[in-house]
Parts: C-alpha cells; structure tokens; sequence
C-alpha cells in the first residue's frame, strides 16, 4: 500500500511556462501561462527544457479551443482543455490550473510506473476473504455522459457506474481505500465515498462492493485480519467480539495478574486463540479451563489490533493525533484529540472507547499488577496506530508520541468519549 504513497510524493512538480509577450484575446480565466496560438511544434521547443512544464495555447485547427501541452515521460502531451467555471480536461474539476497540471502528474506518473500494480489492485482486496468479490454483481448501466469531453489520447472518460449510493470525494490528507487497502492518489476527487454508510474506496473499487453497504455474514471467513468497519457491520454488533470477549475473560480473572499486557503469552497458544476465533467466532472457548495463563488471551486481543489492515487509529486520523500528542498545554492537547477522535470511524471510535474505558480499570489495580497509563501507552502505542509514512525515521521519532497519545486516552477516557 505503501508504493503508490512513495509514488506520489516522486511526481514530477508542475514548472508553468510563462509567455513574455502580451497576448491578445487572452481568456479572463488563464494566466501568463497562456501563449495564444502557437503551433504545436513551437509548445514542443518551449516545454522541452524540463519534466512537468506547461503551458497553454489556442487550437489552431480550431479556433476558439484551448489546448494544455504539457511534458511528461519526455515527450509534450496534448489535453483539450474546457473551463465551466472551473477547469478540466476529464471528469475532475479543478479550482486552478496548477491544480489540475499537479493532479495531472501525480496520476499520469503512478499510471505509468505502476499500471500492473493498479490492474490488480481489485483482484486481491483487504475484503477477499469478507465475499465483496465473490458476489460478482454486474455493473449497473451507465448514465449517458451528458457531453463528450475526450480524455487525453481520444480515451473517452470513464462512465459513472456506481455500485454504492457514492459520491466522488476529496479528501483532505493521505486516504487508503477500504476496499484494498491501497494508497488514494491525486490532489483532489481520489475516491468516492459511500453516502450511506461513509466508505471511502477507489473509484474503481467501488464496482466491487455491493450496493446494501453490508457484507454478507456468511462470506465473513475470518476475524482477525478482517477489516475493523466490515467485521461490525457483518455481525450487526458494536464492536468487534475478540475484544468483547477477550475484555470481559481478563476483567473478570486478569486485573490483579502483575505485568498485564506487558507480559508475553506463550505465542503458540496466542495463535491457537486466533484460529478458534477465526473458526468458531462468538462460540470460541476462551475460558480459563482452556487457557488457565490470562496472557494468551491479552496476547490474543493485542495481536487482533496489531493484524487489522486499518489500525483502530486509522492512516487518515494518525497525524491529528500525533499533533496533539506534541502540544504541552493540556487543555489544548485534550481539544485537540477530541477533535482527531471525530476523524475515526464510528466502529473504531466504538472499540478504541471501550478499550481506553477497560485499560484505565487496569490502571485502577496498579499495585497489584504494577501497570500505569504510561507503561500500558508503551505496549498499546504501536498496537493502536501505526504511521502511514515509510520514512523509518519519522516512524521511529512517532514511538514516543504514540505512547503519549495511548497515556492521554486513558487517563481522560470519561472526558474524551
């Protein structure tokens, strides 16, 4: 999931070429990037200096349309460009130029390095295991496009099959589809978004998920592993069970047992857990006369966490939640992480609260067990969330601030949820 992140921070970045005379019947709209009409040998020579130079000139076949050129893959692309108060040359609509030659890039550059990588992202989804894609549904008819606006190269645009009740949405900051689990890329409409039930995926995506927004209990093989949001709706519960069931076995013989979750269960056993949850569900035994060590079952629960494709703190919410965590003043910092709670969707913000609100009766037995909310923010800090970027330093320098983050949840959970 990660490539398609590094790839969009590797496009090229728009370079405007600007035209140094002054050109008559300019549109109102456009820039100094404007050249009027110029051949397109003479966009060639000018665009030729640098990857992700552009500039716009006016069709001399015909009159009166506007053409971008713009460099890419060294050599000039040729986009018929329209403006209906905003500009676009397919189906997004941008604000700016500028904005539409970035998005332009960004798409035009993952396309190229990574078109097998983005035909197969459908074929093997987060979701495989959950039937989305065994439900094969035929696409629904497609809605006449109303005009004909060529995509560069004669393609015509994608039509606007929708599976879901969806919106074509841009999102603020990295998103990762929920279908599968893949980066979001381009500046803005990177996705859409579920009306209904608030799903974000690719476009593309969205043809694999079925229109009641529910998966099918009976497609949902697995617990662990299974998408957080996914598993909820499919039992028709609040939270996921493994953390029902695993809270309530370690509450009612676990609270006094000293090191709780800093302690390691036998992994094997941890294992066992996982494949009776994954193959019994609520059914699975988990009771002392099956594990008599209760950190087999704090060792199951925090492998749960650990194994969702999407932590509980979620890629998206991860940076508000890491700045909060660096703010010194307390009441700011507690503003600050109500709000990055409102970012999580409600099936994690309904576990992340019964966890903090289970975690701070833990702290309630310290002498007895000897965990704090510090030392229970060093075991749950990267369990919890995990950080979206690849760069291991920014990674490494986030462990304390995740830790604080954990601490802060539940020390304040009765306030913050």
């Amino acid at each position: 999931t990660e490539l398609l992140y590094q790839l969009q921070q590797e496009a090229p970045h728009p370079r405007r070429v600007t035209c140094t005379t002054e050109v008559e019947n300019r549109p109102k709209y456009y820039g100094r990037e404007y050249h009027g009409m110029i051949s397109r040998e003479e966009a060639d020579q000018l665009l030729s200096l640098a990857e992700g130079s552009y500039l716009i000139r006016e069709s001399q076949r015909q009159p009166g349309t506007y053409t971008l050129a713009l460099r890419f893959g060294n050599q000039t692309r040729n986009f018929r460009l329209y403006y209906d108060g905003k500009h676009f040359v397919g189906e997004k609509r941008f604000e700016s130029i500028h904005d539409l030659v970035t998005d332009g890039l960004i798409t035009l550059y993952i396309e190229t390095k990574a078109a097998e990588y983005i035909a197969k992202m459908t074929i093997n989804p987060i979701y495989e295991h959950v039937g989305y894609t065994t439900l094969n549904r035929e696409p629904a008819p497609k809605k006449p496009t109303p005009t004909s606006r060529d995509m560069p190269d004669g393609r015509e645009p994608p039509g606007d099959d929708a599976s879901l009740e969806e919106r074509i949405h841009t999102f603020r900051g990295p998103h990762w589809c929920e279908y599968c689990a893949n980066f979001m890329w381009g500046l803005i409409a990177q996705g859409v978004k579920c009306a209904d039930c608030g799903l974000n995926v690719h476009k593309q995506c969205s043809r694999m998920v079925p229109n009641d927004c529910k998966p099918d209990l009976k497609h949902v093989k697995k617990v662990y592993s299974c998408d957080l949001t996914t598993l909820v709706k499919a039992h028709n519960a609040k939270r996921p069970m493994v953390v029902d069931m695993c809270i309530r076995e370690i509450e009612s013989r676990g609270l006094k047992s000293e090191g709780l979750y800093r302690v390691s269960g036998f992994s094997d056993l941890i294992e066992d857990v996982k494949l009776s949850f994954d193959r019994d569900g609520e059914k699975a035994d988990i009771s002392m006369n099956v594990y008599e060590d209760i950190n087999i079952i704090t060792g199951a629960l925090k492998l749960y966490f650990r194994d969702l494709p999407i932590p509980v703190i979620t890629y998206d919410a991860y940076p508000r939640f890491i700045e909060a965590a660096k703010l010194t003043d307390v009441d700011e910092r507690l503003e600050a992480l109500h709000e990055a709670l409102k970012l999580l969707p409600p099936a994690h913000c309904e576990t992340l609260r019964y966890l903090m609100a289970h975690l701070k009766r833990v702290t309630q037995h310290e002498k007895d067990n000897l965990m704090n909310a510090e030392n229970l923010g060093i075991v749950f800090g990267p369990t919890l969330m995990r950080a979206p970027d690849l760069d291991a330093m920014t990674a490494l320098n986030d462990i304390r601030y995740q830790r604080q983050v954990v601490e802060s949840l539940i020390k304040n959970e009765d306030i913050l949820f």
